[in-house]
């Protein structure tokens, strides 16, 4: 049985590019404690198409992505770029 070493969420709540929805991604993957294998065959997906997300390779189809991030534990959420800063400060504050 292969060990899972826990990757830390990105610092900076805001998602600007694949690389970093893949390291979230990651991160709630390796926070439940499943190997890559494990949570591709639980979502019902390739473990090749997991790993290209955490990759973040832009390749792979949103709706994929979405079913990834929903099962993982990852949330998204929009806001008004207007709002980036004030809503960025409020998830800090939430995430200690």
């Amino acid at each position: 049985m292969r060990r899972v070493v826990k990757t830390p969420f990105p610092s900076d709540p805001l998602i600007t590019d694949p690389a970093m929805l893949g390291a979230a991604i990651r991160a709630g993957r390796t926070a439940q404690g499943l190997t890559s294998e494990e949570a591709a065959m639980t979502i019902g997906i390739a473990k090749q198409t997991l790993t290209d997300i955490e990759a973040g390779k832009p390749t792979v189809g949103w709706g994929t992505v979405f079913k990834v991030a929903n099962n993982l534990g990852v949330s998204l959420f929009l806001a008004p770029a207007s709002d980036r800063e004030r809503i960025k400060v409020l998830i800090r504050k939430a995430a200690k």
